[in-house]
């Protein structure tokens, strides 16, 4: 049965319209984005069988194009419609980030950092570059690969630093495992770039790692 035949209440976008997109089930909100199904299947059958192939939505969404192309219903232009969306979805949640001080805002910042690392396959290090005022003025990705004391470079996160004009910085990392605990590496990074950017009056207010979940704020737990 085509998902035109089913009760209004029980299709996804009318339900999503009604109730709102949190009302949805995963595949209901794939299902809206697939917009159609294949032979045998409406686009909510189809958007099941996808999430089970791909484990979950969120590996489905990092999936390459070539992996993701070659599933069942999908191809080229649905992928090129995902990465659109998904960095509409960037921007605005940099936009957020933008709008008050990071301190008054620190969900948004939290989110705008998530939005940003969660999906990498390998650790990647960035900084946020807060005026005086510690409203956001960039983000930049600096690092790629194993995060660690000697392969983040104090000298590299000072130079862009200065280049950004910053007074303040949020730094940030990823953990692909999902596991946001931080290594003794984490911390003996954190302490040695606090020590070189102090040497420019320049303060490190947080240190985030991002995993599954709410990012893990190193400030919050006095380690830095």
């Amino acid at each position: 049965m085509s998902i035109r035949d089913w009760p209004a209440a029980e299709r996804p976008r009318e339900r999503l319209l009604e109730q709102g997109a949190e009302s949805l089930s995963d595949a209901e909100l794939l299902a809206i984005f697939l917009r159609s199904g294949v032979v045998g299947k409406s686009a909510v059958d189809l958007a099941r069988h996808l999430l089970n192939q791909f484990g979950s939505l969120r590996l489905l969404f990092e999936a390459d194009q070539e992996t993701f192309s070659k599933q069942l219903g999908l191809g080229p232009a649905k992928f090129a419609q995902l990465q659109a969306a998904q960095e509409m979805s960037r921007r605005h949640l940099a936009e957020r980030a933008r709008q008050k001080s990071a301190l008054e805002n620190p969900h948004a910042v939290r989110e705008y950092l998530k939005s940003m690392l969660r999906h990498e396959p390998h650790e990647v290090f960035g900084c946020l570059f807060l005026d005086s005022r510690h409203q956001v003025l960039a983000y930049e990705t600096l690092f790629r690969g194993s995060i660690d004391n000697t392969s983040v470079h104090p000298r590299e996160v000072v130079k862009r630093t200065l280049a950004n004009n910053a007074a303040a910085v949020i730094l940030c990392h990823n953990h692909p495992s999902g596991n946001t605990d931080p290594s003794q590496s984490d911390r003996v990074l954190t302490k040695r770039l606090q020590k070189a950017l102090e040497l420019i009056d320049v303060r490190v207010l947080d240190h985030f790692i991002i995993g599954d979940g709410d990012p893990l704020s190193m400030a919050e737990y006095g380690w830095m």
